[in-house]
């Protein structure tokens, strides 16, 4: 027998028996999870720690990835690259949507929407809209061709090395930022997880994803998704599902959503005319005059801070003060910046935190208002909705035009058995997705409705334990501040990040911690199996693409994949690496990601499939074109980027388009290019445009 993931013996058993297999294997996988989560809850129960529930999800859930990448262990090429060509479209809709849910989606999509309402629909929208592209303009076309990767199929469709080469660039650019998000995520969840350090946390999830990765390339990362999405979409859905019942007595979220946004609308209105919540705000609006007036002069503001906590020190020490009150003083002494550069970067940080906090509802907008500013309002609110709203429709466009062209999505369709079964896949994932993502909205609405009616108001000394658990772990995910000194949280005394949100839904629900340790599980499972896809589509394109295609054509099977595996490694320590760093504005380079696909990709992609007289030349010339009018606008408008590369004049967004939407300029670019240039060159040889109009009709026999 082959193995309980491996591909079917031949004639022995068909594919409707490999099904049936399948069947059964994860319907005990699951029952198994779901009788080792109850264990925990009624350990939990007799008094078992949390630390050790937190250990035992992710010893338990890492040592599942891990047999699973063992059990399919493989050297054969095609099993490694493509998984055998054999899975069912059903569980490569599950893998595909576990390999999508990345930790930026699991845990930053409800987020985003709790913190900007409306226009953080245009995530779901554009992702969600991004599969049915994928099923109407390249998964069936691209199966047909049947090549291992992405620029495999750009190498044989355009001819020569290099359109490959520029596609093997444009898939490692893509990925490497979106890999390395994805293990900050798994460092993440897992020091919550258990308590460790982050940087420890982060290697420790790294074992996981080599040992499934490393030892059986895709077919061993395959079956280890469908397994991490029935953990995911679990522990998604059941804190959700009982926060809805909690405010509603309603288990379907979906149906609650609009009748609770009507409540918080209400109670956002009442928040923002709050007597004490403008007390607050009039106290941060102090503050952040205070720091501008030291930003005026910032060498003789550090030095007057400086010369008065050292005589409030020296009177405190000759009046025998507590030890309390000395070392008070002594900690606002030493947090003191050094010099000027550090004086300057605190406390412009800290204006914009104040700034922030001096605004209605913590600077949050309204949830349900659909743009900023005001169609009918003054000039300037006008030229705001207007740009807002095509700010809206850009980051749209870039995320589904950008989702239809990730190397590390398409690559998946090369694994089903027909291009029925890519075109069924494409189906069965747009639903895996669409599952959580019309969950998303509701989470974020019923999170916000019990922040907003509950913990706001509650006395400080009566807070939950778990906002001081957290505020320990991370203050940038949470934090709270008496700012008026009336010992009742306001709203504008609290600071939350996206990222923490789906991770609190547990205990805002009232659920034991065993369910906040699924959903951490959850989260873990998201991040191990988005970082598998990513790094197992860049270890293949080098592995494959640069090794085997272009350096030595003559390498048998097995070098071939020690080379993939040996590549693979080094990209993931370091990866690891990087994220260990905490490098600034990861969220935005992971978002960048989709740009980057869209202007390099899909041109190429699509017209590569549809318009037979695109040349190689051209298609080379559109991807460089649509990256470089991409990066520029990046590099010219995105302040960390123009932070790094010394960028000093001022900001010119082209028609108001934020710089995360780069790929609205580069994508018409790369299909222009493409268009032009192939109308001026030689047309392709006969065989390629015959074999274009072979893979047109993707319902005819399969390669």
């Amino acid at each position: 027998m082959a193995g309980f993931f491996g591909e079917p013996e031949g004639a022995m058993l068909s594919q409707q028996r490999f099904k049936a297999r399948l069947h059964r294997v994860y319907l005990w996988y699951t029952a198994g999870f779901v009788l080792f989560v109850a264990f925990l809850a009624g350990l939990e129960q007799l008094g078992l720690p949390r630390m050790w529930i937190g250990f035992s999800f992710l010893a338990v859930t890492i040592g599942i990835y891990a047999a699973i990448g063992v059990i399919s262990r493989t050297t054969n090429a095609t099993e490694y690259y493509v998984a055998g060509r054999s899975v069912p479209a059903v569980y490569n809709g599950m893998a595909i949507g576990a390999d999508w849910m990345s930790a930026a989606s699991f845990i930053g999509l409800a987020g985003t929407l709790y913190l900007t309402g409306y226009s953080g629909l245009a995530f779901v929208m554009g992702w969600t809209g991004g599969y049915c592209l994928v099923a109407l303009v390249l998964a069936p076309y691209l199966r047909k061709f049947g090549q291992f990767t992405i620029p495999d199929f750009l190498g044989e469709r355009y001819g020569g090395h290099l359109p490959r080469l520029i596609g093997l660039g444009a898939a490692i650019l893509c990925s490497f930022t979106y890999l390395v998000a994805q293990i900050y995520g798994v460092g993440l969840i897992t020091s919550y997880l258990t308590g460790i350090a982050f940087e420890l946390g982060i290697f420790l999830g790294l074992g996981g994803i080599l040992v499934c990765s490393f030892l059986g390339g895709m077919r061993a990362v395959t079956w280890t998704q469908v397994a991490q999405y029935i953990i995911l979409v679990a522990a998604y859905m059941i804190p959700v599902v009982w926060l809805s019942v909690k405010q509603t007595g309603i288990p379907v979220p979906q149906l609650v959503y609009g009748f609770q946004l009507e409540k918080v609308t209400a109670k956002e209105k009442e928040l923002a005319m709050d007597p004490k919540e403008l007390e607050v705000r009039a106290i941060f609006k102090q503050r952040s005059e205070v720091l501008a007036e030291k930003l005026e002069n910032p060498v003789a503001s550090l030095m007057a801070d400086k010369q008065a906590a050292t005589q409030k020190m020296q009177a405190l020490k000759g009046g025998n003060a507590s030890v309390a009150e000395i070392s008070a003083v002594g900690k606002v002494l030493a947090s003191l910046p050094k010099d000027e550069a550090a004086a300057r970067k605190a406390w412009t940080a800290a204006k914009a935190t104040a700034d922030v906090k001096t605004q209605p509802l913590n600077g949050m907008p309204a949830h349900a208002a659909q743009y900023s500013g005001d169609p009918d309002g003054t000039p300037r609110e006008k030229a705001l909705y207007d740009t807002s709203r095509r700010n809206f429709l850009a980051l749209i466009f870039c995320l589904m035009v950008g989702t239809s062209a990730l190397p590390h999505i398409l690559m998946r369709y090369y694994t089903v058995p027909s291009v029925r079964e890519a075109r069924q896949s494409v189906t069965w994932s747009l639903f895996f997705v669409f599952l959580l993502y019309c969950t998303a909205p509701a989470l974020a609405v019923l999170v916000k409705y019990e922040i907003f009616t509950v913990l706001v108001g509650t006395p400080f000394d009566q807070l939950p334990g778990w906002v001081s658990a957290w505020s320990r772990i991370d203050p940038a995910l949470l934090s709270v501040a008496d700012v008026n000194k009336d010992n009742i949280l306001q709203l504008n005394e609290m600071t939350i990040g996206g990222d923490i949100i789906v991770l609190l839904t547990p205990e805002l629900a009232g659920l034991p911690y065993v369910i906040s340790g699924l959903v951490a599980a959850g989260g873990l499972a998201a991040a191990l199996s988005t970082a598998d896809g990513l790094l197992l589509t860049i270890a293949n394109a080098l592995g494959h693409d640069l090794y085997y295609k272009m350096i030595d054509p003559n390498a048998s099977t097995v070098s071939r994949v020690t080379v993939s595996k040996i590549l693979l490694l080094i990209v993931a320590l370091f990866a690891a690496y990087v994220a260990a760093q905490k490098p600034a504005d990861i969220l935005f380079l992971v978002s960048a990601a989709f740009s980057f696909a869209a202007a390099s990709f899909f041109p190429a992609l699509s017209l590569g499939i549809f318009w037979k007289r695109a040349t190689g030349s051209a298609a080379v010339l559109g991807m460089v074109w649509g990256l470089a009018v991409t990066s520029y606008y990046m590099v010219t408008t995105q302040p960390w980027l123009r932070g790094i590369f010394g960028i000093t004049s001022p900001i010119e967004l082209w028609w108001g388009i934020d710089p995360i939407s780069a790929g609205l300029f580069g994508v018409p670019v790369g299909f222009a290019v493409i268009v032009l240039v192939s109308l001026v060159t030689p047309p392709p040889s006969q065989k390629v445009q015959e074999l274009v109009e072979y893979i047109r009709y993707p319902d005819l026999k399969s390669l």
